[in-house]
């Protein structure tokens, strides 16, 4: 049987939110301080679709995702000395 579901064990609805009329959403309060979210932390949003339809955005602190893509490339780098 096929998977239809885009989302891993790992994920969990953490909370519903809305876009406004401005294309905005408000990220709630108890989100923000369990997960040490201030303002103007910038963000990288990454989509994934599945079959041409928007499946899942997500949200990657972009001071995290220099760990992230060095994680992933520095044994490449590594093998190549």
């Amino acid at each position: 049987m096929e998977n239809t579901t885009c989302c891993h064990s790992s994920c969990s609805i953490e909370a519903v939110v809305s876009i406004d009329e401005r294309g905005q959403l408000v990220l709630p309060k108890d989100l923000r301080e369990k997960y040490g979210v201030r303002a103007g932390d910038k963000f990288v949003v990454v989509s994934i679709e599945n079959n041409s339809s928007l499946c899942c955005i997500a949200f990657i602190k972009s001071d995290q995702l220099n760990n992230i893509v060095m994680g992933q490339i520095a044994p490449v780098i590594t093998n190549l000395k």
